[in-house]
């Protein structure tokens, strides 16, 4: 954010006249300044200068100059400004909305103290601060004031946070106090939060974080818990001058600092979570800001200043416009105004998480505000500023909103619909749905006000396009799904939310009520529906109609007018409701009846005077009586008894209305008598209890209040005798058999006589209730009297007479039922007959006629199909044996499955003609696979074959002629009929007839001569796949002959032609065409040539641009070469690559060289500028003159290439002597040479090389010596023959060279002859430095052969001493060569005695080594691995030298395993302090600890062993630098350890387990080094061994906790609790295996799960009078740490022996126990251990113990 200086409010004096406060109204109308003369000024939000008034003061006989105004603060409603004074009061003065409105003084507070500071948060609540320290709460409501929390220094600033919940108070101690009214659910804490180093004149609270300053010139921004996050340190700037004011934006996210000419900015930076300073803003002359005000929509800040000015600043980071309507200002990241530029009217949006705003949109016709941040999105409605601000995940922007709802906006993403309510800062709900058209959705969130209804907040929506969801949003509920049998395309819900009118796409318009869940269909052909606003009333039309509802809880009464047009809209407004209709050009309106909308309006908001009042005024008709009807029942339910006395006369209904007057009677009786309305008077609830005819709820109410003979009379008047009696039964009512006799009389009065019969019954007065059931022509219910008692069966005459009447009344089944009931059986069979009453029937006659069950079933049948139950019929025949009329009946119900069925179960064949009926139905739903076999079955194939011919099913119509046709006639009839087809342009149908007669061809031949190409290939693909491709082929080239090119090329490619296609294309210059096939189907370089042949047809510059094109250029000209197309070559190289003609008049060249055209080929070789290719041409077909015309004109330097080949040629010709004159002349000796040493002639070759190449004379000698050689032990004597030769002549330096190169493996004498010949006469004849390096040749030479001594004498004579000497030690002449050095040279005798002992090395002769070099040999023992001799030999040497490998074997014996022998080592050599040795130490102390079985008797040595080698080793430490080194310490550690487990042996081998296991338990506090598990598992043992089952439970329960993190790897899980206060580690090293068996682990589980379930134990460690665990030193409580006992490890407590050396004690029972079991049992191991103790402990106590 950057400040922007607007103007000045207020122009600055020349002196002090500080402006004291300032503050903006937070509807940002008003703005407030106040004058060193304690007058404030108000502006207006333009910063117009538009009002002021004095202030005054608490007393005026002070005077006007008595107090300063300190600060002020607009009221939440920004019509009331609290004014805070030095003189001890604050005033408010309620200024008003408008400007010049009377200024009054409506509050005011006197305090104890001066006012220093003030703000007012909330309505009714102003804060301010006291001189006196104390911050305190002033109620604008009660006039009251009280302290909200109290400091010992005066309050500097106050401040609160963006929300106003929260504020801190600023002291002048540098204390910072925070409080919260409410702290929004950040548990921040309240009271003191730091404490700045100088009192924080400047306080700001922002959105993160709290920025205070002061006169220290630093700036400190403090976290939410008052620590410091950042500080800003201006005091070397020397321009800057203490801090005064600050002030926050609104957002919170800026603060702005006020100084000296100078107002620094601070914005928050979400993304680094820090302060950010920008560029401050500089104003020479303005002198110190004594006042800041920041505007609470966070445009504008103001500055006051010491001489009085006033300046404005914009704080806007951003501005931009919005189509060109609308101004947006950015004036924080999280926080924007947008302004209408026509109207002027602002609304501020803003992020109340702080996130930044990335983009504000308007839309919905720029009334609605759109707002993206990260994590949310903004809401708002310009017009009724209500803004909102929803969790919102991003979704790249692709929701859709939609704002035809004015209270709501509905927001669609990936398919679902979310609802936002302006004003709302939660979603109101979210929904599955596909349809996004806004008539699809319907939203009512209250809209009318409805009586006793809070939240209405109803949601209609489609499921999918059949299905309507209807939403309760307020409650999140399913209200009712409406599953529709039509596509719905329009539902609206009414104001109310209680009613649905949907649209489906066939017009018909349905009305949904919510509450009752009935769906009605109120209109079909709907073409236009519209709720009328702020009523129930339903406006539709329907074709020529319009429909109006004005009762719409009456859909079926609905007014219409006839109509002429198209109803397009409906307008409601003045108190008249008009429907807008198009007819033709013009528009027309239609008033409704305003009087029938208000009407249902009264009915809505519950006022039924109203509604009366309106009807009475309406004449009756059908809507107005629906009305009255809906205002009754509405008005019963409201107990407004007389509007429903009024309904229901007017409605004509004079028995509801005479009972309710007589009932208003009562309630008005009830109501003089008792005040109140009356309906809560019992007999009034009665009674309109039994006029909603609710009698039990009546009879309630009466009993409620005892009321019985009221209630017997209503249930007489009523003639309700049963439950009159019931009552007077409950409560034994004397007139109870009155009542009786009364109610028997009336039956017999009224000729009731079944009910006289019921009365007779229930008395047991069976014979009389028969006899009344008889009269009153109910035979049926005296039968079932009769049946049930058994006095009646047995009465004959009751029995005729009821049996009469039931014939009489064709009661058959009953009387039947009542002559078997008597075991009349054929009377009761003939009844049941005549009564069909068959079932009861044929179980008669199975039990008592059985002959006759047969001809019942086929009554029964006969009866069922007289009643149309055919399928039931079936049945009853098949089991009557009926079997024609089964399945005619099966026939005739359709059921023709069984009918099959029936008939293949016949013998005979009589169902013949049953077959083809059967077979025609099947026919007939095309079942024809069924209907075959029955044609064929019933003979009548033909209808079989027209059956399938009539289907087109060729095939089977084929198949089944094929049976009764010849072969002929079928084909004839095939082929014609497939002709008929194919002459009605029936292809497919033609073609099934010829494949059925197995005439492809023919199918074939139809669609070529159609053209129909495809069916053509489909068919020849079946029939014949080898014509395939030639049919392809033959298809394309007579589509290539119609143009059909690109059709033609399909079959091209299908035919694997590409060729074919290429070149039709070519031909037909299709180049491009041709291209592309060449290129998608003719391999890598087929597309090349095809280009190249294009570009060949363009010819010129277009080829060039073509190939270009293609990146073929080179190609094609390379192409053209390689083909011989010169022409084109040149030509395209010539119009692009220039450089590329030489290379084409080179392949020229080359073409007219092979076909012999020498000189022609000779011209292009020149031109190609390469004349060399020319000479080697006429080379090549020696044609010497022309080779050497064209290199002497053109190549001077081939001149000798052709010389050269002349001489070749003669010397192959034999022609010597010419041919050495071509090379002399050529100038190439070296050539004459080889070709004569290739035919050997040496001679010459020497002679030439010595005339013309002496220096390589030497070298030729050499090749003419070693062909010598090579012809063998002829070729080596006549070397040794040219060597005598040599010597002969005084040629010495060749007789040497010659002698040298005499090799003869085969003869060794010869070979060493020769050597020493050279060798002599280079010492004779030779240069001292020639004969130096023969003797260097020959002196290795006589080595090889073994003739040491002669090598050496021969490098003697030439004193080469080292050489003499190495040859003396390579025979292994020592003595030689130590004479020789110690003769000649006695520099070298170290370098023998050397070379001595590393051959003493070599041949591993360590025993004579040890005499030379000891160190050596103890090295080769150590690696030989002989460490016994090696330490043997090591310990006659020095201590250092025996250590060193003592060192390296302990060592290798740690690594091997071997750590007890380690032990022996350093027990049988001591144990040095050398740093180097710790780890080895330290490694064989944890291996021993690490073995396994190492806690018996037995032990006792090792554990000894390793005591005395610690003891030695602390002793050496002690004398070392080392001493008391961390080292050391843990070796002393290490010390205590071996002791113990010394002891525990030698405790353990005389019976003192209660020492050993006090060991085993002390031990525990060493698992840092212990695995802890085994010493887990031997404390337990040992405890469990003794009874002490607490510890034992709790150290083996710790053991398979450990061993149970050992297998998994992990040890964080263990639970420490049982641990906590003692010295056992909880943190041990992590063992690498289990030190315990499996068996062993497995029988503790079980011990422990035994212990844990008996419960005896406690799980808690023993304790003694430290109230600490008895073996732990440290004690709990004190932290006091005791000495451990030297024979148990536990404390010594009190009763202890105390030894001289420092540090050691013993407890004095556990001392005697261990010595009197020494004494008893001479135990040696007990005597060791006390022996150690003497040494360790400086001695033994006064009653000490000699050794024996």
């Amino acid at each position: 954010m950057q400040l922007k200086h607007l103007k000045t409010l207020l122009t600055p004096q020349e002196g002090a006249a500080k402006v004291t406060c300032m503050t903006w109204a937070p509807n940002n109308g008003k703005f407030a300044v106040c004058t060193v003369d304690r007058v404030v000024l108000l502006y207006d939000e333009q910063g117009e200068k538009r009002d002021k008034f004095s202030t005054k003061p608490a007393e005026s006989k002070y005077g006007k100059k008595s107090y300063v105004v300190k600060d002020m603060a607009f009221s939440p409603d920004s019509t009331k400004i609290a004014i805070a004074q030095t003189d001890n009061i604050i005033y408010v003065y309620k200024i008003g909305e408008e400007w010049g409105e009377k200024k009054v003084i409506c509050n005011k507070f006197v305090q104890t103290s001066a006012l220093t500071c003030l703000l007012w948060p909330a309505e009714h609540a102003i804060v301010f601060g006291l001189a006196e320290g104390k911050v305190r709460l002033a109620n604008t409501k009660t006039n009251k004031s009280s302290t909200v929390y109290g400091t010992d220094s005066c309050v500097v600033s106050l401040t609160s946070n963006v929300s106003g919940k929260g504020m801190l108070s600023g002291h002048a101690d540098g204390t910072v106090v925070r409080y919260f009214f409410d702290d929004e659910g950040s548990g921040e804490s309240q009271g003191k939060l730091l404490t700045h180093p100088c009192p924080p004149y400047a306080l700001a609270w922002g959105t993160n974080s709290i920025i205070v300053a002061g006169c220290d010139k630093k700036i400190v921004a403090y976290g939410r818990e008052g620590h410091i996050q950042q500080t800003f340190d201006y005091s070397r700037d020397r321009s800057e001058k203490e801090f005064t004011v600050a002030a926050t934006s609104p957002s919170g996210q800026s603060v702005v600092i006020g100084s000296y000419d100078r107002l620094r900015v601070f914005n928050w930076g979400p993304r680094k979570g820090a302060w950010d300073e920008a560029s401050p803003k500089e104003i020479p002359n303005l002198y110190t800001i004594t006042a800041l005000a920041w505007k609470k929509d966070g445009s504008r800040l103001c500055a006051g200043t010491l001489c009085g000015g006033v300046e404005q600043f914009d704080c806007c980071l951003r501005r931009s416009i919005y189509k060109n309507k609308f101004e947006m200002t950015y004036v924080g990241l999280s926080q924007v105004i947008v302004k209408n530029l026509s109207t002027g009217m602002r609304v501020v949006l803003k992020s109340h998480y702080g996130y930044e705003i990335d983009e504000v949109k308007i839309m919905g016709k720029d009334r609605y505000l759109v707002g993206h941040t990260s994590d949310t999105l903004l809401l708002g409605d310009l017009t009724s500023n209500k803004l909102s601000e929803v969790a919102w995940q991003g979704s790249g922007g692709n929701e859709k909103f939609f704002f035809e709802n004015e209270t709501v906006c509905m927001i669609f993403n990936a398919g679902e619909l979310t609802l936002v309510e302006y004003g709302s800062n939660d979603i109101l709900g979210s929904v599955r749905t596909e349809f996004m058209n806004p008539h699809l959705i319907s939203v009512r969130l209250n809209e009318r006000k409805q009586r006793g209804v809070e939240g209405n907040k109803k949601l209609a929506y489609l499921i999918d396009i059949k299905t309507i969801a209807i939403v309760d949003l307020a409650g999140g509920y399913n209200l009712g799904t409406i599953n529709h049998d039509s596509k719905i395309d329009w539902l609206e819900l009414n104001e109310t939310g209680r009613k649905l009118l949907f649209r489906d796409k066939k017009l018909r318009l349905h009305l949904y009520d919510i509450e009752s869940s009935v769906k009605t269909t109120v209109l079909s052909f709907c073409s236009y529906v519209q709720w009328v606003p702020g009523s129930d009333v339903v406006v539709s039309q329907n074709r020529g109609n319009l429909c109006v509802w004005y009762n719409i809880d009456s859909p079926e009464r609905a007014t219409m007018f006839p109509l002429r047009g198209d109803v397009v809209d409906l307008e409601r407004s003045n108190g008249k409701t008009e429907v807008i209709v198009t007819e033709g050009v013009n528009t027309v309106s239609y008033t409704l009846d305003e009087g029938l909308i208000e009407f249902g309006t009264a009915i809505d908001d519950g006022d039924y005077y109203r509604a009366t009042a309106f009807l009475e005024t309406l004449e009756m008709s059908s809507e107005t009586e629906a009305m009255w009807k809906t205002l009754s029942k509405l008005s019963l339910e409201a107990r407004q008894l007389h509007i429903a006395e009024r309904c229901f006369a007017a409605l004509g209904d004079v028995s509801k209305a005479r009972f309710l007057n007589q009932t208003n009677r009562i309630a008005d009786q009830v109501a003089k008598e008792y005040g109140g309305d009356g309906t809560e008077f019992y007999q009034v609830k009665a009674r309109l209890a039994m006029l909603d005819k609710n009698y039990k709820l009546a009879e309630m109410y009466y009993m409620e209040q005892n009321a019985i003979d009221e209630v017997m009379e209503m249930y007489q008047e009523l003639h309700m005798w049963d439950d009159c009696i019931a009552v007077a039964e409950s409560k034994g009512h004397p007139e109870l058999d009155n009542l009786r006799h009364s109610y028997y009389q009336w039956l017999m009065e009224t000729n009731q006589d079944e009910k006289a019969g019921e009365v007779k019954e229930g008395e047991e007065d069976f014979t009389g209730a028969v006899n009344l059931y008889l009269k009153a022509g109910l035979p049926a219910k005296a039968a079932r009297l009769a049946m049930s008692r058994e006095e009646l069966v047995t009465n004959s005459d009751v029995i005729n007479r009821i049996a009469a009447a039931l014939i009489k009344g064709e009661f058959y089944e009953r009387a039947g039922d009542l002559f078997e009931k008597i075991r009349y059986n054929q009377r009761a069979l003939d009844c049941y007959r005549k009564g069909h009453a068959f079932r009861k029937a044929v179980e008669l006659a199975r039990v008592a006629f059985p002959a006759d069950v047969v001809k019942l079933e086929e009554a029964w049948g006969d009866y069922l199909v007289q009643q149309k139950q055919l399928d039931a019929a079936i049945n009853h025949y098949i089991e009557a044996g009926c079997s024609s009329k089964a399945i005619e009946a099966a026939i005739g119900a359709r059921q023709w499955k069984k009918a099959v069925h029936i008939l293949e179960l016949q013998e005979d064949r009589s169902g013949g003609k049953y077959y083809l009926k059967i077979a025609q139905y099947y026919a007939s739903i095309q079942e024809y696979e069924v209907a075959e076999p029955l044609f064929v079955k019933g003979d009548h194939i033909k209808d079989a074959i027209d059956m399938y011919t009539a289907a087109g099913r060729w095939e089977q119509a084929h198949k089944l002629a094929a049976k009764c046709m010849t072969p002929e006639d079928v084909s004839t009839l095939y082929v014609s009929r497939a002709q008929d087809l194919e002459g009605e342009g029936k292809y497919k149908e033609a073609e099934r007839l010829f494949a059925t007669v197995e005439e492809p061809d023919l199918a074939i031949t139809m669609y070529k001569k159609n053209k129909m190409f495809d069916d053509v290939i489909r068919l020849v693909a079946k029939h014949h796949p080898d014509l395939l491709s030639e049919t392809h082929l033959h298809l394309a080239k007579e589509l290539e002959t119609e143009s059909r090119f690109s059709e033609a090329e399909y079959h091209y490619m299908e035919g694997q032609e590409w060729k074919g296609a290429v070149n039709m294309y070519r031909v037909n210059d299709m180049w491009e065409e041709a291209y592309r096939v060449a290129k998608g189907h003719g391999g890598a370089s087929a597309h090349k040539q095809v280009a190249y042949l294009w570009a060949k047809s363009l010819g010129g510059e277009a080829a060039v641009k073509l190939l270009n094109k293609f990146g073929l250029l080179e190609t094609a000209i390379d192409f053209a070469a390689d083909n011989c197309a010169f022409d084109f070559a040149f030509e395209l190289a010539r119009l692009s690559t220039k450089n590329k003609i030489p290379e084409i008049h080179l392949k020229n060249a080359m073409m007219l060289e092979d076909e012999g055209k020498f000189a022609e080929a000779e011209s292009e070789f020149i031109k190609a500028g390469k004349p060399k290719e020319a000479v080697l041409m006429y080379v090549h077909n020696q044609d010497w003159v022309g080779a050497q015309r064209v290199a002497e004109a053109n190549d001077p330097d081939s001149v000798s290439d052709v010389l050269v080949g002349q001489a070749k040629f003669c010397f192959e010709q034999k022609d010597f002597q010419k041919a050495e004159a071509f090379l002399l002349r050529a100038q190439r000796p070296e050539l004459a040479i080889k070709y004569y040493k290739d035919v050997e002639m040496w001679s010459d070759a020497m002679r030439i090389c010595k005339e013309y190449l002496p220096n390589k004379l030497s070298v030729l000698q050499e090749e003419y010596e070693k062909e010598a050689t090579k012809k063998g032990s002829r070729g080596v004597e006549g070397m040794v023959e040219q060597a005598k030769e040599w010597e002969l002549s005084g040629e010495y330096a060749r007789a040497v060279e010659c002698y040298l190169k005499v090799k003869d493996s085969t003869n060794g004498p010869l070979m060493e002859k020769c050597w020493m010949k050279a060798a002599e006469l280079a010492i004779k004849f030779l240069t001292q430095e020639r004969a130096v390096d023969v003797i260097h040749s020959v002196g290795p030479r006589l080595t090889q052969l073994r003739k040491y001594s002669a090598a050496a004498e021969l490098y003697l004579n030439l004193d080469l001493i080292k050489e003499a000497i190495d040859a003396f030690i390579e025979g292994e002449e020592w003595n030689k060569a130590k004479r020789v050095a110690k003769e000649l040279d006695p520099r070298f005798e170290d370098y023998v005695d050397q070379r001595y002992k590393e051959h003493l090395k070599n041949q591993g002769k360590a025993d004579s080594l040890v005499g030379v070099d000891v160190m050596a040999a103890l090295d080769m023992y150590a690696e030989r691995g002989q460490w016994e001799k090696c330490i043997e030999t090591a310990s006659k040497q020095n201590y250092k030298i025996l250590h060193k490998y003592v060192a390296l074997y302990a060592t290798h014996l740690i690594k091997e395993g071997h750590a007890e022998k380690a032990l022996n080592l350093y027990a049988q050599h001591g144990a040095p302090a050398n740093l180097q040795n710790f780890n080895i130490y330290k490694r064989m102390f944890l291996d021993l600890l690490n073995l396994l079985g190492r806690d018996s008797a037995e032990s006792f040595r090792m554990w000894a062993d390793l005591r005395d080698v610690m003891l030695l080793l602390c002793e050496n430490l002690t004398k070392s630098s080392e001493a008391n080194s961390p080292a050391h310490e843990e070796f002393e550690q290490m010390l205590l350890i071996s002791h113990y487990y010394a002891t525990r042996s030698a405790a353990n081998g005389v019976d003192l387990v209660s020492v050993a296991a006090k060991l085993s338990i002390s031990l525990l506090r060493h698992t840092e080094l212990i695995p802890a598990d085994k010493a887990f598992y031997e404390a337990g043992m040992a405890a469990r061994a003794l009874g002490w089952e607490n510890m034992a439970f709790i150290f083996l329960n710790r053991f398979l906790d450990l061993s149970d993190g050992i297998e998994e790897g992990n040890l964080d899980t263990l639970d420490h609790s049982d641990f906590q206060d003692t010295d056992i580690p909880f943190e041990v090293p992590f063992p690498a295996k289990l030190h315990v068996t499996d068996a062993q682990r497995e029988e503790i589980r079980d011990w422990v799960l035994t212990v844990s379930m008996d419960q005896r134990v406690e799980q808690v460690l023993p304790k003694d009078e430290r109230d600490t665990y008895e073996a732990s030193l440290l004690a709990a409580n004190t932290g006091i740490r005791s000495l451990p006992c030297v024979i148990t490890g536990y404390p010594v407590l009190r009763n202890k022996i105390e030894f001289k050396g420092p540090g050691k004690a013993a407890n004095k029972d556990d001392w005697n126990k261990f010595i009197m079991a020494t004494k008893t049992t001479h135990s040696p191991e007990c005597q060791d251990v006390l022996k150690f103790v003497s040494q360790w402990c400086g001695g033994l106590p006064a009653s000490g113990f000699s050794f024996h």
